[in-house]
């Protein structure tokens, strides 16, 4: 998921944040020491200085900035959050450049994961977060942030991103009802225009709500196994899988009538306008329906919609014979060596931490330990049970998993020729074709 960063927070001089190191509710003392519930134990820091580099911004900047002070409380570090940029491997190249990289980085891509291993900038996680990983995280997980079979990557923050979000009043008028598959998703929406409404809020100013439309309708279609191959680029995306999948994606891109503001107004649309404009103006909004993960609770919130009465969501819509459940995630990696780097990688594979966001919504954990019930709605427990029920059968965001070029850069590669697919849906090959030599130049690299 991407956002642009903003101003710097620095994290200074909230060690105690108050308490005067006493005892927190939870029974572990401030500095540094074994806590009783998550029996996750932590080093004293003693002022030490780390600096954390993540593409987070507004809330969920807000919410992580929550788990590093109680970092600092435990340890007695001094922590600073570093807004990064998109790509994130090219912000980190500048920094380590510049000599001054960040402690360490929330990589949001498993591709970018591998680029920093390549270019020699992760250090391998330590024994404390190998084994808070083994205890509270699924093999899946893991091997997402391992390379060549060594660990680098604590995925903290993970993501359900086989979701539709829908305006409960809109759907209530056009007398709607949740869809099951994709014809009857479609169905819906000509039920929901025929109210008057226009039924989809699509993000396309951000190229990476387009890569996921495409991989939940590929996935469900194409099957696990040739999305793995097309993720890896053992097939190309010249592959009549690929043609199969924008076809089927067409049948929505194609009708400008069903997208607010039609293709042009969704080019212009950045994905959290695409989720306000869905639950502002009572029955009468922009869009009725919006997709994405279930981080579109952040932005949910910053409207008076109620999830779970003004905002429900139902699955990604089956293609082919089962829903698909794609996933994305932020990891933590080390790029300096040090205790207080990898005494965070600890503390971020823990479940106190995964707990204090998750109390906080917008969120969901990989940390199988964590128990539902710290999650703030019903909706938001339903989507994280989902996400760990799933186990090893989830497969990660494809755009996440290839070469920054390719999958993760605005105005370039899949980004870009996807949104000049929702400007010309007609174009099938010609977007294949381009796909493709991106693609294959991106790989070769």
């Amino acid at each position: 998921m991407v956002f642009t960063a903003i101003g710097a927070l620095a994290l200074t001089g909230c060690g105690d944040d108050g308490d005067g190191g006493k005892t927190k509710p939870d029974g572990g003392a401030s500095g540094g020491t074994k806590d009783s519930a998550s029996s996750v134990e932590l080093p004293k820091l003693n002022g030490e200085k780390i600096s954390v580099a993540a593409v987070w911004t507004g809330p969920e900047q807000a919410n992580f900035v929550k788990v590093l002070k109680e970092f600092e409380k435990r340890t007695g570090a001094k922590v600073t959050f570093v807004p990064a940029q998109d790509p994130i491997v090219n912000f980190l190249g500048t920094k380590i450049a510049g000599g001054q990289p960040p402690d360490v980085a929330m990589i949001p891509q498993v591709g970018a994961i591998q680029q920093a291993v390549a270019k020699k900038w992760a250090k391998p996680a330590g024994p404390e977060a190998k084994a808070q990983l083994a205890k509270n995280y699924s093999k899946v997980w893991q091997d997402l942030g391992a390379v060549d079979g060594t660990q680098y990557g604590v995925y903290f923050k993970a993501a359900n991103k086989s979701l539709i979000w829908y305006n409960t009043k809109a759907f209530e008028n056009a007398g709607a009802a949740e869809p099951k598959t994709w014809k009857d998703f479609l169905t819906t929406a000509e039920t929901v225009s025929a109210s008057g409404v226009t039924p989809v809020s699509v993000g396309g100013a951000d190229g990476w709500t387009l890569t996921d439309w495409f991989e939940n309708i590929y996935l469900s279609q194409a099957g696990p196994e040739k999305y793995d191959q097309l993720a890896q680029h053992k097939i190309k995306w010249t592959d009549p899988s690929v043609k199969d999948a924008l076809t089927t994606l067409a049948q929505l891109f194609g009708k400008p009538s069903l997208i607010a503001g039609g293709a042009d107004g969704a080019l212009q649309t950045e994905f959290p306008a695409s989720v306000t404009q869905t639950f502002t103006g009572g029955d009468q909004p922009k869009g009725a329906m919006v997709f994405e993960g279930d981080f579109v609770g952040i932005n949910i919130a910053q409207t008076k919609a109620k999830i779970g009465t003004d905002a429900k969501v139902f699955p990604f819509p089956a293609v082919g014979a089962e829903s698909p459940v794609v996933t994305g995630g932020d990891a933590a990696v080390a790029l300096k060596d040090g205790k207080g780097a990898q005494a965070l990688l600890t503390w971020l594979a823990s479940t106190d931490a995964a707990k204090i966001w998750a109390e906080q919504g917008g969120f969901i954990s990989p940390n199988k330990a964590l128990d539902a019930a710290a999650y703030p709605n019903e909706v938001q427990r339903t989507m994280a049970k989902a996400l760990i029920a799933a186990g090893d059968a989830v497969r990660f965001d494809m755009s996440d998993q290839a070469p920054q070029s390719f999958g993760g850069t605005p105005g370039k590669g899949e980004w870009k020729t996807l949104q000049d697919f929702l400007k010309s849906p007609k174009d099938i090959a010609g977007t294949q074709a381009k796909l493709e030599s991106d693609a294959a130049k991106a790989y070769k690299s």
